[in-house]
């Protein structure tokens, strides 16, 4: 076998997680620009991180810059399996004990819009942008997260395709709708190794029967939010939406709480909350039935609407008949809540370092460009991770699974809103993420590439290059001289 010719090395701890992926790419420019394109990401956010951002070049006017053109080719044209990258990104996360999964996290669907311009881009259409609370113009992604309280990182992601782009509509062989398409993926979560308590959602998915039902004949158990007012058919004086379901259970304040359990929440900064849950009644749904109504709210007489929750699960309930016949372990009051707050800790966090990673800042239109850019943003998000353990072991307690099938309670500094490291947001996706071993070594090294060629067409002095050689060697600067 021919070995491969060296590759111009990444900067800092950047090369290290590289190199894991080179046998995966049969080129040098492949090689090469896989190094590249994950530094631009990583870089500080000062514009829209486009082909030309990610190059070093000046926008628009620097379309035609050979850098440009080597990435362009390398994500529109180059011939490399973004499914084989990605499955790769996923063996070094379950073979890391600081990221391997275990029974006590869950795996969260949900779909991502992003607004984009004109007809020709693969997978854009008119339809509702959850990000913006409106339709319009854009590609929606449906993509699956593993996470706890600790750590989160996304697992799989497929373009949802509107039906126009097929002959016969929604009736293609080939359309596939955002439920088939979650349904899918989080089977495919399961397949590559990945172990969770149970599929998270929000009320997009949770108000779907025939979601849940494909969900429940995949033995795949499931925590997700219905809308309040969502109806269900039941006999005439009976409940017939979640909040009727609610107002039904008694409640005579904090000393005499009725049908209501106080559950104890704990957040990112150590502080906690008392909630109060309960099991309701809603048509064939009750604390005994195939699937269980949950309700969680700070405040059971108002039932304020940002901070009550009404789950469906069928997790059963500890005690109950179903406990001997389910194949999964009962979950009490807490444990529900617990694995649904989830969900929140990562809703905006995980957006956010996405797009400071530059997930909706593609210009190209293939689908197999869109592909390669998101299984790439991946990686850079998986990287994140990987130089921050390097230099934070976790705890032992932090990463064994928990040994008697509960879920692992929040230690000092840890809680539904995650570690410390993660809440520091200068201007890098690599702080974003609270995972560089060293910024400081990667940033200096990307600038005085894009610099150089900027000022002159001719090569660097020895003195800055061998600056450059030492930076991108991972050693860092001596930011003050001596006196």
């Amino acid at each position: 076998m021919t070995r491969h010719r060296p590759c111009p090395a990444a900067p800092g701890p950047l090369e290290e997680y590289a190199t894991r992926f080179d046998d995966l790419f049969t080129r040098l420019a492949q090689r090469r620009g896989f190094r590249e394109y994950l530094a631009g990401l990583l870089a500080p956010r000062d514009r829209n991180k486009t082909l030309t951002a990610l190059a070093g070049a000046e926008p628009v006017t620097g379309a035609q810059h050979p850098a440009v053109q080597r990435l362009q080719f390398f994500l529109s044209e180059s011939r490399w399996d973004a499914d084989r990258i990605n499955s790769r990104r996923l063996e070094l996360l379950l073979a890391d004990p600081a990221t391997t999964p275990h029974d006590g996290g869950v795996l969260v669907i949900d779909d991502s819009g992003d607004r984009k311009d004109g007809v020709k881009t693969a997978h854009v259409g008119r339809q509702w942008l959850g990000r913006y609370g409106k339709t319009d113009n854009g590609v929606v992604t449906v993509t699956t997260v593993w996470a706890d309280e600790r750590v989160y990182y996304p697992v799989h992601a497929t373009a949802y395709t509107p039906s126009k782009h097929f002959p016969k509509g929604k009736n293609d062989p080939g359309f596939r709708t955002k439920l088939a398409i979650g349904a899918d993926l989080a089977a495919a979560a399961r397949e590559a190794g990945f172990v969770f308590r149970a599929v998270v959602a929000d009320c997009a998915y949770g108000d779907q029967d025939g979601f849940r039902g494909e969900l429940a004949a995949a033995g795949l158990p499931f925590v997700m939010a219905l809308k309040p007012h969502r109806g269900t058919w039941a006999y005439g004086p009976d409940a017939h939406t979640p909040v009727d379901a609610t107002r039904t259970l008694t409640w005579d304040g904090p000393d005499h709480p009725g049908d209501w359990q106080a559950v104890t929440r704990t957040f990112r900064d150590g502080h906690t909350e008392t909630w109060w849950a309960a099991d309701a009644t809603l048509g064939w749904w009750g604390p005994d039935g195939t699937c269980r109504l949950v309700v969680a709210t700070t405040d059971p007489e108002t039932l304020p609407d940002k901070a009550t929750w009404y789950l469906v699960t069928d997790l059963p309930r500890p005690g109950g008949p179903r406990e001997a016949e389910s194949p999964y372990p009962a979950a009490d009051l807490a444990e529900i809540t617990r694995i649904y707050g989830i969900r929140h800790w990562i809703e905006q966090s995980y957006k956010q370092i996405k797009d400071e990673l530059g997930w909706a800042d593609f210009q190209v239109r293939s689908d197999v460009a869109i592909r390669h850019h998101q299984v790439l943003v991946n990686c850079a998000f998986s990287f994140c991770w990987a130089a921050w353990f390097a230099d934070h072991p976790p705890r032992q307690y932090d990463t064994e699974p928990p040994q008697d099938g509960t879920a692992p309670q929040p230690g000092p500094g840890r809680g539904e809103r995650g570690a410390a490291p993660r809440r520091r947001r200068p201007g890098g996706a690599v702080v974003a993420a609270g995972a560089a071993r060293d910024p400081r070594l990667a940033f200096p090294w990307i600038a005085l590439r894009r610099w150089w060629p900027a000022w002159s067409t001719a090569p660097p002095p020895p003195q800055l290059q061998a600056l450059m050689n030492s930076v991108a060697a991972g050693h860092g600067l001596h930011l003050y001289l001596p006196n």
